[in-house]
């Protein structure tokens, strides 16, 4: 099938430099004044550096010079838009250029870069810009062993894992570009007994790490599959590592967790995102190394069914409306998860309105609707991953543990906890917000930031500060009130927050800093069993359907997160499961 692909590239590839380059292009005269031209132009992360290079007709080259786009996303693929378009440009002599699909904004400042260039040599840049004519849509049909649908971490761990164990595989992504929720991630990844532990001296062990995450999860574990990832986090690790995945350094969960198992990809550290790239371009430079296949920007949208309700294979569409068919022995499905769909969110509602969220827009629950309308067994968990922070001044990302109360007024966990705890917490209150209370003495240089945002609510006293956030001010001047008792016996009798971490409200002004609700993992989704097989509602496998990460995590998660990087990481293994098992039919 590699052959295949390659032939059909290639055909698109002579096509855009000839036939369908324009309405007159790329025989539309130009004139430019000849040379290079620097633009500086915004980027998603900073400023974008390009040199364009004109002929006193053509654009000859473009080059990005600088630039801090994210890793996976903006850049370091073949499919990546600093590597994609400036050829694109350049073959068809046109500024009608089709955005990579999941790096939109990069595509975006990039072709700007080059327009303005052309206005500085002194060509059409409106001329550039009209419309190309394209190929007519046509439908594809593929036969493979195994098709994965969804290029994410489990998707290409699938993948691989299929492809080695002897598999014709072919990957079925939704975006022009691979990594799905992986690459917007933090880079981590949750393993014990590693090497980057033991030169810290750190000891941990199965044992440690499963009751922590069964502990954080409770009843809604499945023990099996939770054991099955616990025991082999470590394997799953070295498999990333040996691949060229680069581990930077170990860490704690959270300050207040003793054991460190939270690994860091170069580059990464605390709570921040778009280190994911570290992660997924390895895995795609193995997947390219193993010969498998890619199709791109596809909403796989049916799962095909021969008349023993055995899964043969999958469709879906492009943008162009054309159809895709793969006929296959088995079907993985790694889609993620549907924070990203509003409609499949509204059972959190209750504290999740108006919420916002980092995760890629077309995480939106292909799979798990595929897989239901095939008999599919769906959990429906009670919670999602939610963490209440300030989108002004990032309060409530970090560490920062004073005075955390509802959208009513009331305290209800102890603020010196993992973020997610502290969501979740929120969370059951059916709270659509949460509210920092502070006054000058807050020892947080976040907090110190925020109260100086006129975006900020203030008072001079607690009662007014009720009114402004509108919250009733009889319970929050009782809430402040208890927690000032307790700051000054030392001890929080009410959810034993550390006495070095109580310090109280008080001061001339009184801050009110909104924590608004931010989702990115959801645990709702496809049953499967420990071997990734999908299951029925009688919990019998449907043969030939898969699943693993973000679609199939109900077993997994709790209603909260328990530590960066499991999210990553089971899916990793989950995935290599159903890759193996997909590949020899069992």
């Amino acid at each position: 099938m590699k052959k295949t692909l390659a032939i059909i590239l290639s055909a698109l590839i002579v096509a855009m430099a000839t036939g369908c380059a324009g309405k007159d292009s790329p025989s539309t005269s130009q004139s430019y004044k000849s040379g290079t031209y620097t633009i500086t132009t915004d980027g998603m992360k900073g400023e974008m550096t390009v040199d364009v290079t004109f002929s006193d007709s053509a654009i000859t080259d473009i080059q990005v010079k600088d630039h801090h786009e994210t890793y996976g996303i903006g850049y370091g693929m073949d499919t990546t838009p600093i590597e994609v378009l400036p050829k694109q440009i350049i073959e068809t002599q046109s500024l009608d250029i089709d955005a990579v699909t999941g790096a939109t904004l990069t595509s975006r400042f990039l072709v700007n870069a080059v327009s303005k260039a052309v206005e500085e040599a002194g060509g059409d840049v409106n001329a550039l810009k009209e419309t190309r004519k394209r190929d007519a849509a046509k439908d594809e049909i593929y036969d493979a062993d195994v098709v994965v649908v969804g290029g994410g971490s489990a998707g290409i761990a699938a993948a691989i894992e299929a492809a080695e164990n002897g598999a014709d595989v072919i990957i079925l992504e939704k975006q022009g570009i691979v990594g799905g929720a992986t690459t917007r991630s933090g880079g981590k990844l949750m393993a014990n007994g590693t090497e980057t532990q033991k030169a810290q001296g750190i000891v941990d062990s199965n044992r440690e790490m499963f009751d922590y995450l069964k502990s954080i999860g409770g009843n809604y574990i499945d023990d099996k599959k939770l054991n099955g990832f616990v025991e082999n986090s470590l394997a799953t690790f070295d498999w990333l590592v040996d691949m060229g995945v680069k581990i930077q350094d170990v860490e704690p969960i959270h300050s207040s967790i003793e054991t460190w198992r939270v690994h860091n990809v170069l580059g990464a550290g605390g709570m921040t995102d778009g280190h994911g790239g570290q992660i997924i371009v390895p895995m795609m430079e193995k997947y390219n190394e193993v010969d498998g296949d890619i199709v791109y920007n596809v909403t796989a949208n049916e799962l095909l069914v021969n008349d023993k309700n055995e899964i043969t294979g999958v469709k879906g569409v492009k943008p162009d409306g054309s159809i895709v068919t793969v006929n296959a022995k088995s079907v993985i499905l790694a889609t993620g998860g549907y924070a990203s769909n509003r409609e499949m969110m509204a059972p959190y509602a209750d504290f999740t309105e108006n919420y916002a969220t980092q995760v890629p827009a077309g995480n939106v629950g292909d799979g798990i609707k595929m897989a239901e309308s095939v008999g599919a067994q769906i959990y429906q968990n009670p919670g999602v991953q939610v963490v209440y922070v300030s989108y002004t001044s990032g309060v409530g990302i970090n560490e920062e543990s004073g005075l955390i109360v509802t959208e009513d007024g009331k305290r209800v966990v102890n603020e010196y906890s993992y973020q997610f705890h502290v969501g979740d917490a929120i969370a059951k209150e059916k709270s659509n917000l949460g509210y920092y209370i502070a006054t000058a003495n807050d020892p947080n240089k976040t907090v110190q930031y925020g109260i100086t945002l006129d975006s900020t609510a203030s008072a001079d006293s607690i009662e007014e500060l009720a009114k402004v956030i509108n919250v009733d001010a009889e319970q929050l001047k009782s809430t402040v009130d208890r927690y000032n008792d307790l700051c000054k016996k030392g001890v929080d009798e009410d959810f034993g927050k550390p006495a070095d971490k109580m310090v109280p409200i008080e001061g001339d002004k009184y801050y009110a800093i909104k924590l608004n609700p931010s989702v990115t993992v959801t645990f709702s989704g496809i049953v499967t069993d420990t071997d990734s097989h999908v299951v029925d509602a009688n919990n019998t496998p449907i043969k030939g359907l898969y699943a693993a990460g973000e679609t199939a995590f109900p077993g997994l998660f709790g209603t909260e997160y328990p530590g960066c990087g499991v999210a990553i990481t089971s899916g990793v293994y989950y995935g290599r499961v159903a890759g193996e098992n997909a590949a020899k039919g069992l």
